[in-house]
């Protein structure tokens, strides 16, 4: 009896050499990744090192509040030794890092905005290898697509983490130890606003590469229209939400939660005068009173933004900065087939 012949199975052989390359990633995306391999990996370190960062402030926030507490020295009844609260110095250390990280995430926009237009665009287009791309398989419209895609998505995923991080490491947002909700390193790191001006600052990188053509110049004009961008919003965030108005003793005690924007007094004629300090520290309600009466003033108000404004505020800038963005983004597009057709 002969013995059975093996066949192998009917269709195309795959051989040996062939089967890892069938599994390795292709396409544009990965062309992306691969080409800013050095640039990824710097995000995902710097990703780690804040998320480190923010959970040991999460670890010794508790601490931290305990060192802002009373004290005595020595101690008395329930007041902790004073002594010890500052040989611990646990809240500066909380307040350090807990400010740091937020600038680091305020800011992410302007490094961002540099890098897409030198390495992200300006780079390939100064060096032709955008327009070998172009001759091959992939059209301008797809490759820049990628371009702006991975990186959005990317940016996207690790600044919202950062972002809830930060907020997860506050805690209970004491002011004393992690600034005003208005303060704008505060107010940018911890909403998302700053998901949307690191899109901005990607989408102007770009543009400005597609303008001028050469990295280094477009990675200035990126940083400074960003930069325009940035100080153009903080100066009418103020004015993006309806304002609270509000008359009486109460105007002269705000809470320290409120933002501040204007105060005054209000004339025995009835009108209002901004910014008027007239019976301000008083002291009581009834001397108050008098001082306004003495002045011809028959009251006193104020301008201001309650807490419960954040939301509002963080959600029309983003908006703003979102369209802004798909205009940079579209404007890119519209540059590219111009010049390509």
């Amino acid at each position: 009896m002969s013995a059975p012949t093996l066949r192998p199975p009917s269709g195309p052989a795959v051989s040996s050499r062939t089967a890892p390359a069938l599994l390795r990633p292709s396409g544009l995306t990965w062309t992306v990744l691969r080409l800013h391999r050095a640039a990824l990996l710097m995000w995902i370190a710097a990703l780690l090192v804040a998320a480190g960062v923010l959970t040991w402030m999460y670890v010794i926030g508790p601490d931290a509040v305990a060192a802002l507490a009373p004290c005595g020295s020595p101690p008395a009844g329930a007041l902790p030794d004073c002594t010890v609260l500052d040989a611990i110095s646990t809240d500066e250390t909380y307040s350090t890092w807990i400010r740091l990280v937020s600038t680091a995430v305020s800011y992410l926009m302007f490094p961002v905005a540099a890098w897409a237009g030198a390495a992200l665009v300006g780079r390939e287009l100064e060096d032709g290898t955008a327009q070998l791309a172009w001759t091959q398989s992939v059209s301008p419209v797809r490759w820049l697509a990628a371009k702006l895609a991975v990186p959005a998505a990317v940016l996207t995923l690790g600044t919202t983490l950062a972002v809830l991080l930060d907020v997860w490491a506050r805690r209970d947002g004491n002011p004393s130890l992690v600034g005003d909700w208005y303060d704008p390193e505060v107010y940018a790191s911890t909403g998302p606003v700053a998901v949307a001006y690191v899109l901005a600052g990607l989408a102007f990188g770009v543009l400005a590469a597609l303008l001028l053509g050469k990295a280094l110049p477009a990675a200035g004009a990126a940083f400074a229209a960003t930069l325009v961008l940035s100080y153009g919003l903080r100066a009418v965030r103020p004015s993006l939400w309806p304002t609270t108005t509000i008359t009486g003793r109460a105007a002269l005690d705000l809470p320290r939660s409120a933002l501040e924007l204007e105060h005054g007094v209000v004339t025995s004629d009835g009108r209002r005068i901004g910014n008027d300090l007239a019976c301000v520290g008083s002291g009581t309600s009834a001397r108050s009173r008098a001082c306004g009466r003495s002045s011809g003033l028959s009251d006193f108000w104020a301008t201001y933004h309650p807490k419960s404004h954040f939301w509002p505020l963080q959600l029309v800038e983003s908006g703003l900065l979102l369209a802004v963005a798909g205009a940079a983004a579209a404007a890119a597009f519209t540059l590219l087939r111009r010049r390509t057709a």
